[in-house]
């Protein structure tokens, strides 16, 4: 009995790191492309569009 109790929870956290593991990257996915985003409308030079105030 103790040995289904055990493998059953070993299939568990098996089942659990898989989706989590399938979450994080589409979370890398989103975080990645926003990055992509944010470099690309900065433009060149890292400047404000304000300028010199």
């Amino acid at each position: 009995m103790l040995f289904w109790i055990l493998l059953l929870l070993v299939i568990l956290v098996i089942f659990g790191f898989g989706f989590t593991a399938q979450v994080l990257w589409y979370v890398a996915a989103v975080l990645l492309a926003l990055w992509i985003i944010g470099y690309v409308s900065r433009g060149r030079g890292g400047r404000s569009r304000r300028g010199r105030g």
